[in-house]
C-alpha cells in the first residue's frame, strides 16, 4: 500500500486480482459507477421522509436535544437531520470525530477538522441539490483517495492491469446531465429489502440489454465488497493479533491503549460494532511497523 489505507475490501480485492491474473493480464472494473450515477445508499437520505420538510430551525433544535442523549439508532436519526449536509457528510469513511480523535491519541496533532477538508469541494457545488453535492464530494475524496488507490495497488501487486471504463470522459459528461430523479428515486422498490432505488438511470439502461434476473429496475440494495472483519475480530486468533499490536510499543506511544482495548473488548462482547474503528488503527500500526520499525518487512 505504501500508505495506511483502512478499507477492508482491499484484502478481498487483492485475492480476486490474484485469481484473475492466472488467466488474463487486463481487466475491466466498475469503479466510479456509484459516484457518477448515484449508487450509494446514503444518496437516498436527502428529502426521504416527511421530517425533512420541517423548518431548518426546528430540526436543528431537536437535533441539539438528541445529541445529549445516549447514542442509538433512533436518536442518531434526529442528530443527523439536525445538521446541514455540509456538517454531517464528509464521505463514506468517517471513522472518528475530532473529539474521539483527541481522546484516543497520545500525541498532539495539527490535523484539520474534516469540514475544513470538505469545504473547498462543497464551495464548488454551492446551490446544487444535496445528492449532487454528496456525489461531487465522493468523486474528489472517496473515489480518488480510496477506491481508485486500492484498485490500482491491489491489481498492480498481482501484475494485473485494471481499467475503469465508467470514468471515461464521455460517460462522465453524460452522467452530469442526468437529473437527480434518475440517479436516486424515492419510488418504493419491489424488492422488500430495498427501500429506494439508487443508480436508477443506469438500471433502466441495463435492463434493455441484460437478462431480467441480472438487471431489475428495482434491484436489491447496494452491496459493497464486504470483508467479515467484524467476525474475525471476535475470534481468538485475530483478537490476539490486534490486541498485541494495540498494547505494543508503537500502540502505546501514539494511542490511549486502554481505550483501544476497550473498543476491541466491547466489539468482541457484542456491545457495539467497532470493527471499522479497530481496523483503522490496526492498519496504521501495521504500516508503521513495516516502514519505521522493520525496514520494509512485516
Amino acid at each position: 500500500m505504501d500508505e495506511p489505507l483502512a478499507d477492508p475490501s482491499a484484502v478481498a480485492l487483492y485475492f480476486v486480482c490474484n485469481i484473475a491474473s492466472e488467466r488474463v493480464k487486463v481487466v475491466l472494473s466498475g469503479e466510479g459507477a456509484d459516484e457518477i450515477f448515484g449508487g450509494y445508499n446514503v444518496y437516498s437520505e436527502p428529502n426521504a421522509t416527511a421530517y425533512d420538510k420541517l423548518p431548518r430551525t426546528v430540526k436543528r433544535g431537536i437535533g441539539s436535544i438528541a445529541s445529549k442523549l445516549p447514542a442509538k439508532r433512533g436518536v442518531n436519526f434526529f442528530v443527523r437531520k439536525g445538521k446541514d449536509l455540509e456538517e454531517r457528510f464528509i464521505g463514506n469513511a468517517y471513522m472518528f470525530t475530532p473529539d474521539e480523535r483527541k481522546t484516543l491519541l497520545n500525541v498532539k496533532t495539527d490535523a484539520p477538522d474534516p469540514t475544513a477538508i470538505t469545504k473547498p469541494f462543497y464551495d464548488k457545488v454551492k446551490g446544487m441539490d444535496d445528492v449532487t453535492k454528496m456525489q461531487y464530494l465522493d468523486l474528489h475524496l472517496w473515489m480518488a483517495g480510496d477506491i481508485l488507490l486500492k484498485a490500482d495497488k491491489m491489481s498492480m501487486a498481482n501484475s494485473l492491469e485494471l481499467r475503469v471504463p465508467f470514468l471515461d470522459k464521455e460517460i462522465m459528461a453524460l452522467a452530469q446531465r442526468i437529473p437527480v430523479r434518475y440517479r436516486v428515486t424515492h419510488k418504493k422498490a419491489t424488492d422488500e429489502n430495498t427501500k429506494y432505488i439508487t443508480k436508477y438511470a443506469m438500471r433502466l439502461a441495463a435492463k434493455k440489454d441484460t437478462p431480467k434476473q441480472t438487471a431489475k429496475t428495482a434491484a436489491k440494495k447496494k452491496l459493497g465488497f464486504p470483508v467479515p472483519i467484524r467476525v474475525w475480530l471476535k475470534e481468538d486468533k485475530y483478537y490476539n493479533i490486534v490486541r498485541s499490536a494495540f498494547e505494543g510499543e508503537s500502540g502505546r506511544r501514539y494511542f490511549n491503549t486502554d481505550l483501544l482495548v476497550k473498543l476491541l473488548d466491547d466489539h468482541r462482547a457484542g456491545k457495539s460494532d467497532n470493527s471499522r474503528k479497530i481496523w483503522t488503527v490496526f492498519m496504521f500500526l501495521v504500516w508503521y511497523r513495516v516502514y519505521f520499525e522493520n525496514d520494509g518487512k512485516y
